[in-house]
């Protein structure tokens, strides 16, 4: 293999890590130590509604605290989002991705639907199968 090795743990801040989380992060970390690789820490923070103040804090010492050293970061997903605008853009004008305008409402309609019909929720692509793709993004 000539590339290296990175893996990620990436925590949502709206609480303490749990049992779970800390697994993931310790299988992610001890397969980057086997390859000779990189562990980066990214936070999830987008989700500010249930965004909880000290707890990225909490997450890192509790890394910390079980010997886990992330060799890069925190990241937060916040603070790069022009980064990802970027990368987005040229998914789009490439065609391997779409701009899609489904409000909250929406989608929470669609889900009552798949639900009462006793389906999985799969998004339908609605906008992806009968529209013409927008070469704009709209403003975040």
């Amino acid at each position: 293999m000539t590339d290296k090795i990175r893996v990620r743990f990436a925590p949502s801040p709206t609480g303490p890590l749990h049992i779970g989380g800390l697994r993931t992060a310790l299988f992610n970390y001890l397969f980057a130590r086997k390859y000779h690789g990189t562990f980066v820490l990214r936070i999830e923070d987008t989700d500010q509604v249930r965004y909880v103040p000290g707890a990225e804090e909490y997450i890192v010492e509790s890394l910390s605290w079980c010997g886990i050293q992330p060799d890069e970061g925190p990241y937060r997903q916040s603070e790069r989002k022009v980064i990802y605008r970027e990368y987005a853009e040229k998914l789009v004008k490439k065609g391997f991705a779409y701009y899609a305008f489904d409000t909250p409402d929406e989608l929470e309609q669609l889900r009552k639907e798949y639900d009462m019909r006793g389906a999985t929720f799969n998004y339908d692509a609605t906008v992806r199968n009968g529209l013409k793709n927008s070469l704009s993004m709209p403003e975040s």
